[in-house]
């Protein structure tokens, strides 16, 4: 699971502590931003505090997480519950017919994500990728505007 996909804005992160780590050359970027990954403030305000673009703060993540100096704090990412993927199912039956299960679970394999586990932070992603699979367009608007309810509705 890449957790830098997507909008990483809602993001929690924290430093992780590795007993094996050995000897690390960190650049004063890397080492501002570790310092305000605390587990508690997201991803926008880590980019505010530090008056860096998100851009530049992913940039800068992508280092840390291959020195395994990071992780996604776990118990902050808010996931998707089933009563979502029940009405998400059942939008995209309407779009599609049957198979609609199948495309679901097919998308978020190919999110690189677990349907238990799947961060709320991507579920407009998800809605989108599952509409550019619907080939009749009136169907694909349908599906669109009944899915912007209920994201609307989802806390990120």
């Amino acid at each position: 699971m890449n957790v830098l996909a997507g909008d990483i804005s809602k993001l929690v992160l924290k430093r992780t502590v590795r007993a094996d780590l050995g000897e690390v050359s960190l650049d004063s970027e890397m080492l501002q931003v570790l310092m305000e990954l605390d587990g508690a403030k997201n991803l926008g305000q880590v980019s505010r505090a530090l008056n860096m673009s998100l851009k530049q703060l992913r940039f800068v993540l992508n280092k840390l997480f291959k020195l395994n100096l990071c992780e996604a704090a776990r118990d902050a990412i808010p996931t998707l519950d089933r009563d979502f993927f029940n009405y998400l199912s059942a939008e995209l039956s309407r779009a599609m017919g049957p198979i609609a299960d199948v495309v679901i679970e097919d998308e978020i394999s190919d999110m690189g994500e677990d349907q238990s586990k799947f961060p709320a932070h991507r579920a407009a992603e998800l809605v989108d990728m599952l509409a550019r699979q619907i080939l009749r367009e009136e169907r694909k608007v349908a599906f669109q505007q009944a899915m912007v309810k209920k994201l609307r509705e989802i806390k990120t």
